[in-house]
């Protein structure tokens, strides 16, 4: 081959973004090739849809394929290519030969005779370009891992803003259910809710300045990781002897990176005791509320309720939990007017779903709970992480799950139902007014996912 193609064949070997050999190639929809540490710092963040920094085509998917023929060449073509080595640097003071060796024990570059000394003879040599090669790849897989991390982060993140404004919103409404709540109470009992709402205050600015350093310390370590990622691709691109002596940093920095990462945070509002409401409560106590009749069923949710639940896990969450069994308690009576309070034991389980519904029992095991007339406290466990929500609209509960007795009241005159945590003498939800059409049955499952 004459040197104009030689030259023509080299150059198609050559990112166009970094003006090097290139380092694990992928080729995109386009057509064009490009480093994949090239391709992820310049389109931003390495999310989909990605524009070629040549074309500005689009391509969709985020992941592509390592080109091996191209890898394979590149790597050749980088082997063979003149070293730019300073001659005294790269002269063995001792034999006076060129260093062309790469020891791995020592991490040194030696010349032949050197490696044949007693002192590195039984060690492992290479020459340079095949030992640069060999650390390269090793540079590439740790590059790969910290992007994975760095898109953790980029998630977490996310999830951490949709916490914020949903506590956010979670809160204006607490505050609005906590009023009403007072409202019903004796007058005495105003201080003891301007109390109830400051600590509300202050407990949320506290989980509010929680989130938001969250968010910072989420913020500053993406760019960090995005810097060491740079730097490691800057170390990638140095000279084989520059790179070799390098090396031995690396391990270090990605170390400490990964015990920086931070964690999410998970914001839950203290359950205030109010005084007296379960001795109101209990002057509408209905005994034996509950059939005591278990009947098999499977419980599937409603997208919307699945979602806040689950979060972005719920598309990985079986639809329908199809063999799991659950157990569905009916109440002994439907109400159509009047005030009514019980009492159920939600102990022995993670999962359960607890509250009042239109009667919509039938001879089907599989029972879809929807929000038309269903109003109910949920806990599911997930990842052995509990959490607590209602329907109606779906809405998570930033508050402790109960680990006791629930107590459940319903004022269907008024149009409202709530939930208590009976050992704390707290309220846990209480759904906004509305106008009640049907007749509402107590309802209790529990095994449930």
């Amino acid at each position: 081959m004459d040197s104009d193609a030689l030259q023509v064949f080299q150059n198609e070997l050559i990112c166009c973004v970094c003006m090097s050999y290139f380092i694990d190639p992928v080729t995109i929809d386009c057509g064009h090739s490009f480093c994949r540490p090239c391709l992820c710092l310049c389109s931003e963040e390495g999310r989909a849809p990605i524009h070629c920094p040549l074309c500005r085509q689009i391509s969709e998917k985020p992941n592509f394929n390592t080109n091996v023929a191209l890898k394979k060449l590149a790597s050749l073509a980088r082997q063979t290519r003149p070293q730019n080595i300073n001659s005294s640097d790269n002269i063995c003071v001792l034999h006076e030969e060129t260093k062309e060796l790469f020891c791995e024990a020592d991490k040194r570059l030696l010349c032949g005779a050197c490696s044949e000394s007693p002192e590195h003879m039984a060690h492992s040599h290479s020459p340079i370009g095949w030992a640069a090669e060999e650390c390269r790849e090793k540079l590439i897989k740790e590059m790969d891992y910290l992007w994975k991390i760095n898109q953790e982060t980029r998630n977490n993140l996310n999830q951490e803003t949709s916490k914020f404004h949903s506590l956010e919103n979670y809160v204006s409404l607490r505050k609005m259910i906590i009023r009403i709540q007072y409202q019903k109470m004796h007058i005495f009992l105003e201080e003891e809710e301007q109390l109830h709402l400051q600590a509300l205050e202050r407990e949320a600015k506290e989980l509010f300045q929680q989130l938001q350093d969250s968010q910072v310390r989420m913020t500053q370590h993406l760019e960090g990781m995005k810097d060491m990622y740079g730097e490691l691709w800057e170390t990638c691109r140095m000279p084989d002897v520059e790179l070799l002596q390098d090396v031995g940093n690396v391990s270090a920095r990605i170390d400490l990176a990964q015990m920086q990462k931070p964690q999410p945070v998970n914001p839950e509002l203290t359950s205030w005791r109010i005084t007296g409401v379960l001795d109101m409560l209990n002057n509408f106590r209905v005994d034996n509320a509950l059939s005591t009749e278990m009947i098999p069923c499977y419980i599937s949710l409603a997208e919307d309720v699945r979602y806040v639940i689950f979060g972005d896990d719920h598309l990985s969450a079986p639809v329908d939990p199809q063999g799991v069994e659950s157990f569905a308690v009916w109440g002994t009576q439907a109400f159509t007017s009047g005030r009514h309070y019980w009492e159920v034991d939600v102990t022995l389980s993670s999962n359960w779903i607890l509250g009042v519904c239109r009667d919509f029992r039938t001879a089907d095991a599989n029972i879809v709970i929807d929000s038309d007339e269903t109003f109910f406290l949920i806990s599911s466990k997930s990842s052995n992480h509990c959490s607590l929500s209602t329907n109606s609209p779906p809405l998570i509960q930033y508050v402790q799950r109960p680990l006791g007795r629930v107590g459940v009241f319903l004022d269907y005159d008024n149009g409202s139902v709530s939930f208590f945590d009976v050992s704390k003498s707290s309220l846990i939800y209480g759904f906004p007014p509305s106008s009640f059409s049907s007749p509402l049955r107590p309802f209790f499952c529990f095994g449930c996912t």
